[in-house]
């Protein structure tokens, strides 16, 4: 009988493994596709039967796509953004997160409450009125109006005050005793400690504004402000039959994303367990 059980949760997590790695390269294909295609000529990226490694890459396409609109340009403003983005929203998060959970003031619960609230308003109901504000500034046409527009962020807030619940309240205490500040505390105990998190936040932070489009669409007009997911559409309207080149500026656009993904990836896993684990 316990031979028969055994061998049913060997099968069982054999299943289980087949699904996951059946769902693992449903999800890898278009990225592959992709890949094949950069190294194709625009007459073999839609062959039938697919060739998936081209008998002769043409490395040419990631030359020309440098040439053909200013991709060097649009990665740096989007790498810009994306860094200073960041940056900013790591710190408004930590300190906010910091308040709400180690710090007792009237009403922290309710504006906590109401602060996080505002996860469940999507963005396209205000995108108008942060146009007119924006506007009304003089921030059109500046990455300003992208970065203080995100340097802020609700996600960001509950996702760090979840981690630092779970930091015992005891060695803020004792740092106050030993006669550290509040801001003393945040940096030298509460950081450190919450690497996991910071790292998830980084991860997530990163990616939504090197992806945005939306955003950079409705206040960038001049094509020297324009960031890469801004140049790829253009590139697309302007050569939509050079399937080969659209294909290589896609994978470029990719690479910066992987690279800080692999980089934090062993944080991430701890970050989002933890947070969620705790919360």
């Amino acid at each position: 009988m316990v031979g028969a059980n055994k061998g049913i949760q060997i099968a069982a997590k054999a299943f289980a493994y087949v699904v996951l790695i059946i769902v693992v390269l449903c999800m890898l294909v278009p990225y592959l596709w992709m890949l094949s295609s950069s190294l194709k000529l625009n007459k073999d990226v839609f062959t039938f039967p697919m060739q998936w490694i081209p008998e002769l890459p043409r490395w040419s396409n990631y030359q020309e796509i440098w040439t053909r609109i200013p991709l060097g340009t649009f990665i740096y403003n989007t790498a810009k953004l994306s860094i200073i983005v960041t940056v900013l929203q790591i710190l408004t998060s930590s300190f906010a997160a910091y308040a709400f959970s180690k710090l007792n003031f009237t009403g922290k619960k309710t504006l906590f409450l109401g602060y996080i609230a505002t996860i469940a308003i999507p963005w396209q109901a205000y995108m108008v009125p942060q146009f007119i504000m924006m506007r009304s500034m003089g921030l059109n046409n500046t990455h300003l109006a992208i970065i203080l527009l995100q340097a802020f962020s609700a996600f960001g807030v509950f996702l760090m005050r979840q981690f630092y619940q779970s930091i015992p309240d005891e060695l803020c205490e004792a740092a106050r005793i030993d006669g550290l500040s509040e801001y003393g505390i945040w940096a030298r105990i509460m950081l450190p400690l919450s690497k996991p998190a910071l790292s998830t936040l980084t991860i997530f932070t990163f990616v939504s504004t090197w992806n945005d489009f939306l955003g950079p669409m409705i206040y960038l007009t001049k094509t020297e402000l324009k960031t890469i997911q801004i140049g790829l559409r253009m590139f697309i309207s302007q050569y939509s039959a050079e399937y080969g080149l659209i294909m290589a500026a896609s994978v470029v656009s990719i690479i910066p994303v992987l690279v800080v993904f692999l980089a934090l990836q062993k944080y991430f896993v701890q970050g989002v367990a933890s947070s969620g684990i705790k919360g």
